[in-house]
């Protein structure tokens, strides 16, 4: 900005050693900041746009059961967190940040694109007492969706409703009287998939989780460089950044399952690649407004160098495959197998997750504490009780794009007033909408209270979210008393539990990254920073996990009996709601010994 001229100043001062334009800003900060909110809003767009459908998409087109859909949503979002550890590392000592952007928004725009080409819906099929059997849909006199058994050949064919019931038996329907029943166990249900569609849809999400792996640390380093160091600016700069995330999630967890209801599943992920394309056309086509960010660091043979490093990229790909192949067959443990066996029996990709997490931890523990002062093990043993803690909460909010996905889809009125009905992939707009309206309200409240001197540590706000993520869970369940005949319930319930969940998250997610940098050892702080976000990776994929716990069986894509449904995901949310609050009463029981360790970091 251009200061006026005074009766105190000169009429016309010396700008000979400014430059104007540096002099530009947006909102009191730099004015590249305009177009990296905007670039990360597109991004966010594309990325929770196509977040919201997966879950529906893998049950309704391709007709996974409940176990494989939440498991390979699981490992997806677990690899979505886990690689940006590579990339910011690639960028830092290779690509440069705004390279590894622009690389990843392409790959990941291409991600969403091959998911457009889902192939035919899978063809349901039943299995009953050895012997196969086609499965159509229809309308029920109700008008409600359906599912038939068709028995008999010719003149003599018959299509019997299929309907679950309390005990695992299922009845077949013929007309409303039961035609026969089928004992529990006897009754299979599967589908048939083009195993090309498969393989394009696999090969579609390890695009995207390699894209995210460059794009999304780096898009944040390059706010980082609009400040110097010192700028008591890059603060309130970040926080305007990451409204963008929320901007961008907002709308597309709206404008995607819309499009995906009303148009088919192509729409909605087509939808996600243009956001995304646009993500990238603001960093390519920049009009040199940020030239000298982000660039590569200044080393012979990096021009080269980034042809390598795209081509390895690139082979990365197959690899993830293989691992989701590797996560969609595996099989459960066997009954009384115990931990050992519940270890062995984890796919390959759990297994490295669990592994690197569970070696890690002890190890810098021990090195830390040979290594650093008594200050500074105490300290870093603080953060890894955090960052353990840190687990369990993402483990039970991540539930959304998954366990409660499907409760939405199936066990939710989502009429809203009676005026419109919102489809399930939209209800994840809840949290993104809550996080706009209470950021700024949770701002003024830790500021009003830090004042006073009554702001809660560290390890307090962190207990608050466990147990806040619980409340959640228990306000649903107490709304499952209140379902209607349908065995739904009201869509306010559902909402209720993501306002406080949002609450929940702002107690923790905004001060994570903050406590890693200050109790740190200062020659570890990136070593650090990779743990807290394996922290996060490993519990998007315990998230899909528990996910699993809740599964329901399902024909075509289509619960046969709402009740052992809805029964089946209050018992488990109740479960996960009771060890949340243990666990966040024994984290705020060990906030004084914690505070302590943390030596005055706040």
């Amino acid at each position: 900005m251009v200061d006026t001229p005074t009766a105190d100043s000169p009429a016309e001062p010396d700008i000979t050693h400014v430059n104007p334009a540096a002099e530009k800003t947006w909102f009191g900060h730099p004015r590249q900041l305009a177009r990296m909110f905007t670039t990360e809003m597109w991004e966010r767009f594309g990325y929770y746009g196509m977040r919201a459908l997966l879950t529906l998409y893998l049950t309704q087109h391709f007709m996974f059961g409940d176990r494989e859909a939440t498991g390979l949503y699981g490992g997806y979002t677990a690899l979505v967190y886990l690689t940006p550890l590579i990339g910011g590392y690639l960028a830092d000592q290779y690509l440069g940040s705004k390279r590894a952007v622009k690389f990843g928004a392409i790959i990941m725009s291409l991600g969403y694109l091959i998911l457009c080409f889902g192939g035919p819906t899978a063809k349901p099929h039943a299995t009953i007492d050895g012997q196969r059997y086609e499965v159509s849909i229809g309308k029920s006199a109700e008008g409600k969706e359906v599912r038939y058994v068709v028995v008999g050949n010719g003149a003599e064919v018959k299509k019997l409703e299929i309907k679950g019931n309390d005990d695992g038996t299922v009845d077949l329907l013929d007309a409303g009287a039961v035609a026969r029943k089928v004992e529990k166990g006897k009754f299979e249900s599967g589908a048939d998939r083009n195993p090309f569609y498969v393989m394009v849809m696999l090969i579609a999400l390890s695009m995207v989780s390699v894209g995210n792996g460059f794009f999304k640390p780096n898009i944040s380093t390059m706010v980082g460089e609009l400040y110097e160091q010192g700028d008591r600016r890059r603060d309130s700069g970040f926080t305007i950044f990451y409204m963008g995330i929320n901007t961008g999630s907002l709308f597309s967890q709206i404008l995607c399952p819309w499009l995906a209801v009303a148009y088919g599943w192509s729409w909605g992920f087509g939808l996600a690649a243009i956001g995304m394309m646009i993500s990238w056309s603001l960093i390519q086509f920049n009009g040199g407004k940020l030239d000298g960010y982000g660039e590569p660091p200044a080393k012979p043979g990096v021009n080269s160098q980034q042809w390598i490093i795209y081509a390895v990229a690139l082979c990365v790909v197959p690899l993830f495959y293989l691992l989701y192949v590797n996560l969609m067959h595996s099989t459960a443990p066997a009954a009384g197998s115990g931990f050992i066996g519940y270890v062995v029996s984890l796919p390959l990709m759990g297994k490295l997750l669990f592994g690197s997490f569970l070696l890690g931890v002890p190890a810098i523990l021990i090195w830390s504490f040979f290594a650093g002062s008594r200050t500074e093990f105490q300290m870093m043993l603080a953060a890894m009780v955090l960052i353990v803690f840190n687990v369990v909460f993402w483990t039970l909010f991540e539930q959304a794009g998954s366990s409660l996905t499907l409760f939405a889809d199936r066990n939710t009125n989502l009429s809203v007033f009676g005026l419109f009905t919102i489809t399930a992939g939209q209800t994840q707009f809840f949290n993104a909408a809550f996080i706009v309206l209470l950021a700024p309200f949770m701002s003024m409240l830790w500021t009003a209270l830090s004042k006073r001197g009554l702001e809660p540590s560290i390890p307090v706000k962190f207990g608050i979210a466990l147990i806040g993520v619980a409340a959640g869970f228990l306000l649903l369940v107490w709304g499952a008393a209140y379902a209607d005949t349908n065995f739904q319930v009201g869509i306010w319930w559902l909402a209720g539990l993501y306002f406080i969940h949002s609450f929940a998250e702002l107690c923790i997610s905004p001060v994570g990254l903050s406590m890693i940098t200050k109790l740190s050892i200062a020659r570890v702080v990136g070593l650090m920073m990779g743990v807290w976000f394996l922290s996060i990776s490993v519990a998007q994929y315990v998230a899909g996990v528990i996910a699993q716990f809740a599964s329901v069986d399902t024909v075509g894509g289509q619960v046969t009996n709402l009740k052992v449904s809805l029964d089946t995901y209050v018992g488990v949310f109740t479960t996960i709601s009771i060890a949340a609050i243990i666990l966040g009463v024994l984290l705020l029981l060990l906030s004084w010994p914690l505070k302590y360790w943390m030596h005055g970091v706040k």
